[in-house]
C-alpha cells in the first residue's frame, strides 16, 4: 500500500510496553490489536521498518513487525496450542535422524549435532532415540514432556521468534540451543543446513534452491534478531 504517514515513534503504554506510532497515531495488527512491544530495544527495531519504507509499505521488508503480529494477534491468544504446535517438531527432531551414507555427509552431522544432543540431555534431563534414515523413531514420552515445558514457558513473543527458528531448521533442539545461548547465530545455521551444504559442495549450486536458502536464512536471522531484543537493556 502507498505509504500514509511521515514518520514512526514509540511511545510508552500505559501497561508497561511501548507503542508504535505513525504521525502520532498508534499502529495496530491485522487483527486490529495495539502494536506494543515488550521492550523499548525491540519497539526500537518495529518503528525502525516502518520509517525505512519508501513510497509505498511493503509486509516483506518488515519482518520483525511480522513476528509482532504473530505474537499478539496469534500467539497470545491461546499460548498453550501455539506453544504445543512448536513442541511437536521434538518428535522428529533433525538432529535424531541420520544420513546412512555417504560417510563423510554422516560424520559431518554428527560433529555438529552431537554436541547439540548432549547439551539437550543435560539440559532437559532427557534421552533421544538417533536413527538412520527417514523412517520415524518415536522419543520417549518423558522427553516429549519436557521439551513442551521447555517452550510452553516462553511468553507470546519469544513464541512467535521460536516458531521460524524451529520450523526452518526442522529442529526444536537447535531452535533451545540459539535461544537460551548455548550457540550463535552461525553455527545455529550451519548445524541446520549441513544436507544443503553437502550437496551445493559435491554437486554444485543450483541458483533456484540458492535463491530459497538465502531467503530462509534471512527469515532466520530475523527471528534470531528479534528474540534478543526481547531481552532488557541493562
Amino acid at each position: 500500500m502507498k505509504r500514509f504517514y511521515k514518520d514512526a515513534t514509540i511511545v510508552a503504554s500505559g501497561s508497561g510496553g511501548w507503542s508504535i506510532l505513525l504521525d502520532g497515531r498508534p499502529v495496530r495488527t491485522p487483527a486490529r490489536n495495539p502494536l506494543e512491544l515488550p521492550t523499548e530495544a525491540l519497539a526500537e527495531a518495529v518503528a525502525g521498518e516502518w520509517r525505512a519504507q519508501g513510497d509505498k509499505v511493503d509486509p516483506r521488508s518488515m519482518p520483525l513487525t511480522g513476528l509482532a503480529n504473530a505474537a499478539i494477534d496469534r500467539a497470545a491468544p491461546d499460548v498453550e496450542t501455539f506453544a504445543r504446535s512448536l513442541a511437536l517438531f521434538g518428535e522428529s527432531d533433525l538432529l535424531c535422524y541420520r544420513a546412512d551414507g555417504p560417510r563423510p555427509l554422516a560424520e559431518r552431522q554428527a560433529e555438529a549435532w552431537d554436541p547439540l544432543l548432549t547439551w539437550a540431555r543435560r539440559r532437559f534431563d532427557s534421552e533421544f532415540e538417533v536413527t538412520e534414515g527417514i523412517v520415524h523413531r518415536a522419543q520417549p514420552r518423558s522427553t516429549l514432556d519436557r521439551l513442551h515445558r521447555a517452550v510452553a514457558a516462553r511468553d507470546p513473543f519469544a513464541l512467535a521468534a521460536m516458531s521460524p527458528l524451529v520450523t526452518i531448521s526442522g529442529s526444536l533442539i537447535i531452535a533451545l540451543a540459539l535461544a537460551e545461548g548455548e550457540i550463535g547465530l552461525d553455527e545455529a545455521w550451519a548445524a541446520a543446513t549441513i544436507d544443503e551444504s553437502w550437496q551445493s559442495e559435491n554437486w554444485g549450486e543450483d541458483d533456484l534452491a540458492t535463491a530459497a536458502l538465502e531467503a530462509r536464512r534471512v527469515e532466520f536471522e530475523a527471528a534470531w534478531r528479534f528474540l534478543s531484543l526481547l531481552q532488557p537493556r541493562s
